[in-house]
């Protein structure tokens, strides 16, 4: 397991509405990151499938409009499934640069939307996908919730890698799940932009003795199309989401300032050597935890609306399924 490695957050803006288009963009992102010998790539949260800040959606209590529909169709058309050809260009991606990619994306499963986070190694194949938990405000009109199935860590050449997502950093018993498994290098793909986000990242860092790598978008009125129509108004020049992108290490020591100025490709020294430095006086999951004050119980079982189970071999044979006589066939010719 490598020891000292380089890691990077990149800052930018997908194509939105044009899948295709961004995913060439984190094509050339990577390339560019490899190039600067980073092992791990780490993208902002929705980058491929996108954020469209300043979208209602068409929504207000009790009430829908047909273009708040139209805005939700043309972004459900963005999105991509799992697995899927423009997921296996990602891991294709992944392997061409010889890096651990992990990547914001807008995962669509039959008729519903999630915020999702995937990991692929260098081989290119996904290790890890993690589903929002918690979508945010008028994020949960178009988003659905994730489930703990997704809650864990990749085992990876470079460390343990977690994903997690925007403000359910805000939550304390997640954050405490992903300590338990050990996480080492926690991502936190986002599109918080404010001051208060820096401070965050230090915290979850020092609490959990691992490295936080958090990349933002850099986000302009220009990156969307013409007939987008964001409250924040029509000026290709109006900054939508500003950046900040980050790194720290697990004493809280900023590695990587955020960067508000555009988009940017921020690389950092990660030395795994600290974690363990850190842990010697705080570890949150081990001795500096109290188990017979606290306790927490994480379910990691899927959740589907909908089981078919298999039926038994005999459930149709036998005197314990009845044994009835065999019905008149209906016709049903005209």
């Amino acid at each position: 397991m490598s020891q000292i490695f380089k890691a990077a957050v990149v800052q930018a803006a997908p194509v939105l509405f044009d899948t295709p288009r961004t995913i060439e963009k984190v094509a050339d992102l990577t390339r560019a990151a490899a190039s600067q010998d980073a092992c791990l790539v780490v993208f902002p949260e929705a980058f491929v499938g996108g954020y469209p800040k300043g979208l209602d959606f068409g929504a207000r209590l009790g009430m829908r409009s047909p273009e708040g529909r139209e805005d939700f169709r043309r972004y459900y058309e963005s999105a991509i499934e799992l697995p899927s050809p423009e997921a296996a260009r990602l891991g294709e991606i992944a392997r061409n640069n010889g890096v651990h990619l992990v990547l914001g994306i807008i995962e669509r499963d039959g008729g519903t939307l999630y915020c999702t986070a995937v990991t692929y190694d260098p081989a290119g194949r996904l290790v890890g996908k993690h589903r929002k938990l918690m979508p945010t405000a008028l994020e949960r009109l178009v988003w659905g919730f994730g489930d703990g199935s997704t809650i864990g860590v990749a085992e990876t050449a470079l460390g343990r890698i977690g994903s997690v997502i925007c403000w359910e950093n805000y939550m304390p018993l997640l954050r405490m799940a992903m300590y338990a498994q050990g996480v080492e290098l926690y991502c936190a793909p986002t599109v918080d932009d404010r001051d208060t986000w820096l401070p965050t990242m230090r915290t979850i860092a020092l609490e959990g003795r691992c490295f936080v790598l958090s990349a933002c978008q850099h986000f302009t009125r220009g990156d969307g199309p013409a007939d987008y129509s964001p409250i924040q108004g029509d000026d290709p020049a109006t900054v939508l989401i500003r950046g900040g992108s980050c790194i720290i290490d697990p004493l809280g020591n900023v590695l990587v300032e955020p960067d508000f100025s555009g988009e940017a490709i921020k690389i950092a020294e990660i030395d795994r050597r600290v974690i363990v430095r850190g842990k010697y006086d705080l570890d949150v999951a081990g001795h500096y935890a109290r188990p017979d004050v606290f306790r927490l119980s994480v379910d990691t079982r899927s959740k589907a609306a909908v089981s078919f189970p298999q039926l038994r071999p005999d459930a149709l044979s036998g005197k314990e399924a009845g044994e009835h006589e065999p019905q008149e066939a209906m016709d049903c010719s005209v």
